[in-house]
């Protein structure tokens, strides 16, 4: 899932990731990223910091309290390049903290890591 209020940003990097055989959702602000993520349940959210309605952090503070999303690897991807946005972020429990422009072998590596890690913690749950 992508939570990115600039059109063409979000439409760029599910773009990228549909290409790199990834199933995406998109939304264009955080309450319907919000309201998205509870229902379709994602395997991984990427989002933006600042946009309308709710910001990144709200989103990730709410996706927090539900049981079946607690777990969901959270990556910001965002221009706020300051240590203390960064800190706040990891705080929050993000997985992980993108810069914009961001790179793509990157943000794909990071992607990888973050659902194969994902992965084997369900099934270790399941044991």
């Amino acid at each position: 899932m992508i939570i990115e209020d600039n059109r063409e940003l979000r439409e760029n990097t599910a773009e990228i990731l549909e290409l790199a055989n990834y199933e995406t959702i998109t939304a264009e602000n955080g309450k319907t990223g919000i309201d998205l993520a509870l229902r379709d349940q994602p395997d991984l959210i990427i989002s933006d910091i600042t946009m309308p309605e709710l910001d990144g952090y709200d989103v990730l503070k709410v996706l927090r309290k539900y049981i079946r999303l607690k777990k969901t690897p959270f990556i910001f991807l965002t221009a706020r390049s300051e240590k203390a946005d960064k800190k706040k972020g990891e705080e929050l429990g993000a997985d992980a903290y993108l810069i914009k422009p961001y790179d793509i072998d990157e943000l794909l590596q990071i992607i990888s890591e973050k659902l194969a890690n994902y992965s084997a913690e369900l099934v270790n749950d399941r044991l």
